[in-house]
Order: C-alpha cells, then structure tokens, then sequence
C-alpha cells in the first residue's frame, strides 16, 4: 500500500485482518461510545445491549490492531464515559438526547445495567474497563492524559460536577516503543504533560462525535516519525487522517458507514483519497 491516504470502507473486524503484520507505527482512534449515538448501521460498536459487550468487542478489534502494529508502535486511544441510570433523561450530558441518538438505544441506557455491581447514577468507568480489559490482553498500559475540553457540553446537573474531561491511553505492545519527546513539547521547553487543554474546533466537520485535529495531531507526533504509516479503525470523519497528512505520515482509515467515508473524503479532498469497497 504506497498510498499517502487510503479510506476502507467496512467494519474494521473484517478490514483489518486483511491488512499485513506490522505495517503501522501508530494507532490514533476514538471508538464509538457506548450507547450514547447511532451510527446507522446494525454491526456498529457502541450498540450492544451490554457495555460488558462494548469491551469485550473493543478488545477484539484492538487484538488486531495489536498485530498490524509494529513492535515499537503506539496506540493512542480516547473513549468517552456515561451513566447507569434507572429512567430519565436530559437534554445534556453522556446520557442526553441527542439529534442521531434512536429511541431504542436511548431507552436501553435507562435501564441500570445488571453487571459490576452497579447502582443507579453510578459513574460506568468505561475508558478505564477498556484500559484494564486490553491491559489483561497483553497491552502495556504506559500513560493516560487527560483531555480537558475548553468548550465542555453544558449539563443540568445539580449534584456532581459537569463533565468537562475525557480520557486519552497511551498503549504499548512492547516494553521498547518510538516515542518522540520533542514530537510536541510544552510551551516553555518542558517534556510534555499528562493533561492536554483543546478545543473548540472552529467550523463543523459533519461527525457528531469528532475529537480535535489538535488531539490526533499531537498523537501522531508523539508516536510516529515523517513517512510512517498511521491507522484509524474508527476513521469517522477522517480527523485523524488529516492531521497524518499535515505531519506527512501515511494514513489508512477504516469506517463503517458511508456517509462519514463521504465526509473524510470531502475533508481530505486537497490530498490523493483513494476510496476501497466494503467487506
């Protein structure tokens, strides 16, 4: 694959194993959250009836990741947090209406799910399940950064703080990686930090749940050098593959649904997209 970006459109479960051992330096993803959108298709992540279900699917895909990663690759993961709730909803927060949200999942996530000894309200630890699962799966957890949101979505709550931070892991299949010190540093010279304050975007990029280009594009610093080849499973709308372009690494994003390919494709238009057909 000597392209400079290649958009697979299919489910990353079928997609990936079709791709070579080791052909990527760095993975930077954003998996669909767990209940909280629909993407408009019956094999997406994110809509099972369980979040054990979620994890236990996220371990698989990342399984392969692992195996089309180099040994000294990197994956840089973000996953978002909810609530388990008994009824109720709000137009704010991980557990709110939103627009492309269909009333089936919406009522789902009513519902306290009867696992980990969970109570209503509780906090699900999502991002931390998934670090521990892919941990126990062979993943060396290295580092988790916090991403605090300039601009959080507001919330009505009135008994705990708003939400305003999400996770980000640092994930290795080796205990010797490439990791770039000097790829981003702090303004005053200093080894970067642990917490990354980003956002907002300026304009709209069509995806309802897009991280910054700054987040992926910092990843990529990190953890690639120039000409390396870096991979989204989730490629949404293509965010990751632009940054990749601008740090002139490779990229090769893997999405499920046509319309975000559509969107990368527009986003990513000023550069060479070659467009390959759904498993």
């Amino acid at each position: 694959m000597n392209l400079d970006q290649e958009i697979m459109h299919g489910d990353c479960l079928d997609v990936l194993p079709t791709l070579p051992d080791e052909m990527f330096q760095c993975c930077v993803t954003s998996p669909p959250y767990w209940g909280l959108r629909d993407y408009d298709h019956p094999a997406q992540i994110g809509a099972e009836s369980s979040p054990k279900e979620y994890v236990e699917n996220l371990v698989q895909v990342f399984r392969e990741v692992g195996r089309v990663l180099r040994k000294d690759g990197t994956l840089w993961l973000n996953i978002g947090d909810g609530y388990a709730r008994n009824g109720g909803t709000g137009g704010h927060g991980p557990n709110a209406i939103v627009g492309n949200t269909k009333k089936l999942i919406q009522k789902r996530n009513c519902k306290v799910p009867d696992i980990w000894g969970l109570k209503d309200r509780d906090l699900l630890g999502l991002p931390w399940r998934v670090a521990f699962a892919l941990q126990e799966d062979g993943w060396i957890l290295r580092s988790r950064i916090t991403w605090v949101k300039k601009t959080a979505m507001p919330e009505s709550v009135k008994n705990r703080p708003t939400t305003a931070t999400e996770e980000i892991f640092l994930l290795t299949r080796s205990p010797s990686y490439f990791y770039d010190p000097d790829g981003v540093r702090e303004q005053s010279g200093a080894n970067l930090r642990n917490f990354w304050i980003l956002g907002p975007e300026p304009g709209k990029n069509g995806h309802p749940a897009a991280f910054t280009s700054e987040l992926a594009r910092r990843c990529i610093a990190l953890g690639s050098r120039i000409g390396d080849s870096v991979l989204d499973p989730f490629g949404g709308s293509g965010t990751t593959g632009l940054a990749a372009t601008q740090l002139g690494r490779r990229s090769v994003l893997i999405e499920l649904n046509s319309q975000y390919v559509e969107k990368s494709i527009q986003r990513l238009s000023e550069t060479q997209v070659h467009l390959l057909p759904a498993f």
